[in-house]
């Protein structure tokens, strides 16, 4: 599958669900299926991730000794959010309700590329994190150092 990328415009409906943009439905259903695992660390950022790559992941997560601490940690927070979801026929998919609570979201988001899983947040309180915290000269200089 190609590298997602950009953004789109959705809305979350009364029950939950929020509707994935074609530009980005497409592609990972013909790549992964139409499973997903909707899920946060945060509990603010929504993250959706096609089951194949999330299973890739989670085997990664496995693969480390019971007691490493930040194995526990992410597993703790990624289970308590997360939920395997299905898209619907209309393309729709539920966000659990305890992470629709946490996240804030409301019925305006913004859909984000993330290369291979897809990032949901609520569009207002987005664009003024985006404000609050803008790129740097030292934020480019680390970039070019990196690239």
């Amino acid at each position: 599958m190609e590298r997602l990328r950009g953004s789109a415009e959705s809305t979350v409906d009364e029950k939950g669900r929020i509707k994935v943009p074609a530009k980005f439905r497409e592609p990972l259903e013909t790549a992964h299926g139409s499973e997903f695992f909707v899920t946060s660390v945060t509990g603010v950022e929504i993250l959706v991730y096609p089951l194949p790559v999330w299973r890739v992941f989670e085997e990664k997560l496995a693969a480390l000794p019971f007691v490493h601490r930040a194995r526990q940690k992410f597993l703790e927070r990624y289970n308590t959010y997360g939920q395997t979801v299905s898209l619907d026929g209309q393309g729709r998919l539920l966000i659990p309700a305890l992470l629709r609570e946490t996240s804030g979201v409301g019925s305006e988001v913004l859909v984000l590329a993330q290369a291979d899983h897809l990032k949901v947040v609520d569009k207002t309180r987005h664009f003024a994190a985006l404000s609050a915290a803008p790129i740097t000269d030292e934020d480019y200089d680390d970039l070019a150092r990196a690239l």
